[in-house]
């Protein structure tokens, strides 16, 4: 029997219980497929830093980097100030194990309603890049209207440094952020992209840009793709704004395939997927790299509702899917997936409470294991 060790971090609010329910769904399909997961769980989140001040040890990283994957739950509190724990524990892990890939699929489902008529099923992926543009953490405000500061950011790639420097006349407060793109981190998520593609059968990769807005940055992606994509003489590339995307996915998101996009790009887009296939209980997500991947829903912590049974876990229960996939287990991630999607459209009024049925965060674990059998 083969065995994996899997590091489980549940995090905030949510995290714990959704996790649980993925775990679940994993152990069963490992029973099944002659496979077993040991499972080290770490404590980081909020209540570990408001105990400790310490957000993610490198010592952890350390002990993290020898495990096969991640399961993550979510990170984030209303009693901890915005960014702590997102910048040091979710985006610490994405740039230490390089995970330069964030996939988001959105599948739509029978049995869960679509918000605007489809004359097909959704199957998109969000094909993110994770470790550039507007996330490299370059920035600052300034009360008086000068911005001078030093910066220094480290990537697998590369290290960049400088100094932000700006002055405003008159001295009004401001801020800057700096987004930044290079030539090999468009060329690892565009071939990424593009393979991925190949494997699906399709023919097209859709780039969400934006270069007739910010020439300099997002032409400079697109002009780095396109020689990308000249690498697959059999595939297209379509560069659309991505304001002209977002309206497209809205009026026809079951015309889209493999969508490749910056950073910021990808968040957002990804979202409006997870709410055209059924809302955010149902987006998983995928921090994949040559070292240690990391799967997590998108969701978030959801504080509002951690405690009250109403967590849909189906998006933690993908992410193991997906999980089982990356460490080479297809057959464990593809019962997981029938499990799932045979319970979504037998439950009735079973279904998750996001999803307008009374069914409870365990209850709904429960029915997928049932599934997996």
């Amino acid at each position: 029997m083969k065995s994996y060790k899997i590091a489980w971090l549940p995090g905030d609010g949510i995290g714990p219980e959704v996790t649980e329910e993925a775990r679940k769904a994993v152990d069963a399909a490992g029973a099944k497929h002659e496979f077993k997961i040991e499972w080290v769980r770490y404590p980081f989140g909020a209540a570990h830093y408001q105990r400790t001040g310490e957000t993610l040890p490198d010592s952890a990283l350390a002990e993290m980097a020898l495990c096969d994957a991640m399961l993550l739950g979510a990170v984030g509190a209303p009693s901890v100030k915005p960014g702590i724990l997102e910048r040091g524990i979710l985006l610490k892990l994405r740039f230490h194990f390089d995970q330069y890939i964030n996939l988001r699929p959105a599948l739509t489902y029978k049995g869960v309603p679509c918000p605007i008529p489809t004359s097909g099923r959704i199957d998109s992926v969000v094909v993110r890049e994770n470790t550039e543009d507007f996330y490299m953490g370059v920035g600052a405000a300034a009360e008086g209207g000068n911005i001078n500061t030093p910066f220094e950011v480290k990537r697998e790639l590369y290290k960049v440094s400088g100094r932000l420097s700006a002055a405003f006349s008159p001295g009004h407060a401001a801020a800057a952020q700096v987004g930044i793109l290079t030539r090999p981190g468009i060329e690892r998520v565009t071939r990424y992209a593009f393979n991925l593609a190949k494997g699906r059968g399709e023919k097209e990769v859709t780039l969400a840009s934006k270069a007739n807005a910010v020439p300099i940055l997002y032409g400079f992606l697109d002009e780095e793709t396109r020689r990308v994509a000249g690498e697959f003489p059999d595939m297209s590339l379509k560069i659309q704004n991505v304001d002209a995307l977002c309206c497209h996915l809205a009026r026809k998101p079951d015309s889209y395939g493999v969508i490749l996009c910056p950073n910021l790009f990808g968040d957002i887009v990804s979202d409006l997927l997870s709410g055209l296939t059924g809302g955010l209980g149902l987006g998983a997500g995928g921090n994949i790299g040559d070292k240690l991947s990391m799967f997590e829903p998108v969701h978030g912590s959801a504080p509002d509702i951690a405690g009250t049974g109403k967590a849909n876990p189906l998006a933690a229960v993908l992410c193991a899917a997906m999980m089982l996939a990356h460490i080479g287990e297809n057959e464990g991630a593809q019962t997981i997936g029938q499990a799932l999607e045979s319970y979504l459209a037998e439950s009735g009024a079973k279904r998750p409470v996001e999803l307008g049925g009374s069914a409870l965060c365990m209850e709904v674990g429960d029915a997928v294991v049932k599934k997996i059998g």
